[in-house]
């Protein structure tokens, strides 16, 4: 009973990240315990897509990646990434990897995520990193996964994707899909701020963005030296933080003209 509840849930967890579009073809996995009794967990048959997984064509795997119920082949890299974890943490029952164009980018960025938005407190000081080594084909991987995840729920696969777990199936599904909203707003705030009208202008060419008085100011590379400091090398958010630290001295606001801004 305990496995055909897990089972079931397994396959609405596919279901749901299908749903809302956290698939990647084929690929990518979500693994569950079989049951308390048991050292194995289930997984997708390799060659299915998401919506295609069902309670009955899950496979059940050993800790050793051997399939020991149900027909049909594993991808060796779901067993290397998910065993892992299923190995190290005996209290985690679910794991989740992504490949969501969100999440691949994230991964790229040196800083991952920084949660500076409310909703992406719940990951401050909780997101484990793991280096790319490869395809995730070399059983010597899993000690280093499990290592870097340590006691996290949540780990960013550099150059590759996401990782998240739960105590139950319910768990990991919440936190990887607030997971991917968090990162996704964190692109989007990159995105916004990189945007044409955005970019750095001279004074003849300058024209009024919709956006705040702080983008404004960013946006002048004329007055931005003369007023910040601003440094080639600093990077936008540096920049910004500049920007409003600036404003925040009120022996500057005398220097703020609004004509000057073509407001």
């Amino acid at each position: 009973e305990e496995e055909w509840r897990n089972r079931v849930n397994l396959a609405a967890c596919y279901h749901l990240a299908d749903h809302f579009q956290m698939t990647d073809i084929i690929w990518n996995h979500i693994t569950a315990k079989t049951s308390e009794q048991k050292e194995t967990f289930l997984i997708n048959q390799f060659g299915l897509r998401y919506d295609e997984v069902t309670a009955s064509n899950l496979l059940e795997i050993d800790l050793e990646g051997n399939i020991v119920s149900g027909e049909g082949n594993i991808n060796y890299t779901g067993y290397i990434i998910h065993g892992a974890v299923h190995k190290a943490r005996k209290e985690i029952n679910c794991v989740m990897h992504t490949h969501t164009r969100a999440g691949l980018a994230i991964s790229c960025l040196k800083d991952g995520l920084n949660p500076i938005f409310q909703d992406a407190a719940i990951f401050h000081n909780r997101v484990s990193y793991h280096d790319w080594q490869g395809m995730s084909t070399e059983v010597e991987e899993c000690k280093d996964i499990a290592k870097n995840l340590g006691k996290n729920k949540v780990m960013i696969l550099r150059n590759h994707g996401l990782l998240t777990c739960g105590e139950t199936i319910g768990e990991a599904f919440n936190i990887g899909s607030n997971f991917e909203i968090s990162i996704e707003d964190t692109l989007n705030i990159i995105k916004e701020l990189m945007e044409s009208d955005v970019k750095f202008i001279t004074d003849k060419q300058r024209i009024r963005p919709e956006k705040s008085e702080v983008f404004r100011l960013w946006c002048d590379n004329t007055k931005i030296h003369q007023l910040t400091g601003f440094k080639p090398d600093y990077n936008i958010h540096t920049g910004l933080k500049k920007t409003i630290s600036w404003f925040l001295q009120p022996e500057n606001l005398s220097k703020y003209k609004a004509d000057i801004y073509n407001v």
